[in-house]
């Protein structure tokens, strides 16, 4: 499929496990848009954290890591990549440790208010879909097109498990408990709590294949980028 007629910007958001990093891959390959998994740049804080020793509680600490970080998004023939100063972390990122991690910077005004500036340069241009968490309602409000990307607990964490099984020696059972947690943390902090904007369009990924909520999606597409 072609372009929009306009350039836009999309945003994807959803719980952890609902299938927004294939999803979104997928439709920004059909638009021909830029890819953004702005859950890596969080994770990635909660690696550089880690590796210093630093608290998620720890705002000064946290404002000094990410003082010192550079982090890029690199296209290459594997996929797009994160750098963090240089070094590609985009395994080291997906972790249940580092899951949980980023879950609990996302939530410290430090962390937000850093990232909020990468993610709005990464956006200027347009033509790109954005992955996260509150891309539709606070980082990009103005966004064209917003999607909300859900499925049931179980679905999720069978999903997340076998993305993680070859890496990580966990059970389904402890993965759906850290889904459960970390939907917990999400949706109920003080600062950008996980929901759909009230313009998003809602789609339950559970018995719906990827390729069918892409289509959806370029549908929905369609329709907005032809509006003046």
């Amino acid at each position: 499929m072609m372009k929009p007629s306009r350039p836009i910007l999309v945003t994807i958001d959803g719980p952890a496990g609902a299938g927004k990093t294939t999803v979104s891959r997928a439709l920004a390959e059909a638009l021909g848009y830029n890819y953004v998994d702005t859950g890596a740049l969080y994770r990635a804080v909660g690696l550089a954290a880690h590796r210093a020793g630093i608290s998620a509680e720890d705002d000064d600490g946290l404002q000094r890591v990410c003082r010192g970080l550079a982090l890029v998004f690199e296209r290459t023939a594997d996929g797009t990549r994160l750098l963090m100063n240089g070094e590609d972390v985009t395994g080291l990122i997906r972790t249940p440790e580092m899951s949980m991690m980023a879950s609990a910077v996302s939530a410290r005004p430090v962390v937000r208010q850093f990232l909020l500036s990468v993610q709005k340069e990464l956006g200027r241009r347009k033509e790109a879909v954005f992955e996260g968490r509150d891309m539709g309602t606070v980082v990009f409000p103005e966004a064209e097109a917003k999607f909300f990307l859900d499925a049931s607990t179980r679905v999720r964490a069978e999903r997340r498990f076998r993305e993680i099984a070859s890496t990580a020696s966990v059970t389904l059972e402890e993965v759906e408990r850290d889904i459960i947690q970390r939907d917990r943390n999400d949706s109920t902090r003080a600062i950008a709590p996980l929901k759909p904007a009230q313009d998003a369009v809602i789609i339950d990924s559970s018995d719906v294949p990827a390729d069918e909520v892409v289509e959806r999606m370029m549908a929905h597409i369609a329709s907005v980028a032809d509006r003046k």
